[in-house]
């Protein structure tokens, strides 16, 4: 989990997300799935750095467009008063799949 600092016009917010990194070949990646975004890097550092700006990327966008109500409502996020709180990872299982094999 990533403590986020978001700096919107002259104001700063405060949030933590729920960020999963995994390596996959030579690079890591990082996503969320309280925005449904990720990013790689080819260091852990790096992934962190690039994700922190495509968070702030992504959250001025929508609201520039003013779009952010219609986002994060969409993707799980409530409302209290004038503070949007992200969806919590409840669980986070391995699930056995079994797909069958092509002849």
């Amino acid at each position: 989990m990533f403590d986020i600092i978001i700096n919107m016009l002259n104001s700063k917010l405060l949030f933590k997300l729920p960020v999963i990194i995994t390596k996959q070949n030579r690079r890591f990646v990082a996503y969320t799935p309280a925005l449904d975004i990720s990013t790689s890097g080819k260091t852990q550092k790096e992934v962190k750095n690039k994700f922190i700006e495509l968070v702030n990327l992504f959250l001025e966008e929508i609201l520039e467009a003013k779009t952010i109500d219609d986002v994060l409502s969409e993707l799980g996020w409530k409302k209290v008063q004038k503070t949007w709180i992200p969806p919590k990872i409840i669980a986070s299982p391995y699930i056995n799949i079994k797909i069958p094999t092509l002849a």
